[in-house]
């Protein structure tokens, strides 16, 4: 009773390839699967399908992490072919990114939705045809006064901000721990858990 098949996860994060972007808050999905590669002592060392990835095993499983290095509005390119290549279930996808209306320091985790305006959820919506997969958000809040919120994703993270993300990325890796452990629903009590 207790063998099990082994699952094959693929978890994808979202952000803009190049320095240029790296501590923007459009980019805190490539964040997540660093912090989540650095736990596992995963190392991104190969170039699949337009994205960096890296593989191993976890919690009795395997995953798959990956960096599409299209710019966000096409990451459904790489995330396709991948989901398509390994044979990935969309129950067994799941896709890390920002979200505006999620305040700094907030993750929340949900099977399916929309995109709520996210050019790179889009893109996937598109080259998938389904929205019913595992989503991660992780909230960078909402700009300031009258900033145009494209302006806003693509600026660099306070200090401050750095630091509540920090906290936030170590709680979304349990949370991932969780979901591939016991299944959505008990990631999504603890994960979805107001912090306060």
């Amino acid at each position: 009773m207790n063998r099990r098949q082994t699952v094959t996860y693929l978890i994808v994060g979202l952000g803009n390839p190049g320095k240029e972007y790296h501590l923007n808050r459009h980019n805190v999905g490539f964040m997540f699967l660093d912090q989540l590669a650095a736990e596992l002592g995963f190392e991104f060392s190969r170039h699949q399908f337009s994205a960096l990835v890296t593989d191993g095993p976890f919690e009795g499983n395997k995953i798959i992490l990956a960096k599409p290095q299209t710019f966000m509005n096409l990451v459904g390119r790489s995330v396709g072919p991948l989901t398509r290549y390994y044979r990935i279930s969309t129950s067994d996808l799941i896709v890390a990114y920002d979200d505006l209306d999620l305040p700094s320091g907030t993750i929340r985790l949900r099977p399916a939705g929309g995109s709520a305006g996210h050019k790179g959820m889009q893109s996937i919506f598109e080259n998938l045809g389904t929205k019913a997969f595992t989503r991660l958000r992780i909230g960078i809040g909402r700009p300031p006064g009258e900033m145009d919120p494209a302006d806003y994703v693509l600026q660099k993270f306070s200090q401050v901000e750095l630091q509540m993300l920090e906290v936030s990325l170590v709680g979304a890796v349990d949370c991932i721990r969780l979901f591939i452990r016991e299944g959505i629903q008990a990631a999504m009590t603890y994960c979805n858990s107001p912090s306060e």
